[in-house]
């Protein structure tokens, strides 16, 4: 079974980017896709791939990440105005930022009309 986890923005304003990072990945450990309203900063980004590979260890086969975000299209005049406003109001709250483990996220696909998730079922372990 897979799960998804939504994260409202408000859940991690408030944190440090160490804290941030750190409530993502307790989710991600979980083997749980997080569905995260709004993005990270990029050094967000990379010490969440970082922290994780230094967590999860050897078992570790790394983490999907993807950004979608409605202001990356190609925007002119009043448009882009209201894009730079919005961002520079509502901060990184715009967009939506895909997590997920490897051994279960196998494929992230994006393009301007849908987001394809590929996944996998997590094996779970034998108990003996």
């Amino acid at each position: 079974m897979v799960t998804l986890q939504f994260v409202p923005y408000h859940e991690i304003e408030d944190l440090g980017s160490a804290r941030r990072v750190k409530k993502l990945i307790d989710i991600v450990k979980e083997n749980k896709i997080v569905l995260l309203q709004g993005r990270l900063k990029k050094e967000e980004e990379t010490d969440l791939i970082s922290i994780a590979m230094e967590e999860f260890g050897s078992r570790f086969k790394g983490i999907e990440l993807a950004v979608i975000n409605p202001g990356d299209k190609d925007t002119v005049g009043v448009k882009k105005l209201r894009n730079n406003l919005f961002g520079f109001l509502l901060g990184d709250r715009q967009g939506l930022t895909i997590i997920g483990p490897a051994n279960i996220v196998t494929e992230i696909k994006k393009d301007p009309n849908k987001i394809e998730l590929f996944t996998k079922e997590a094996r779970k372990k034998k108990k003996k």
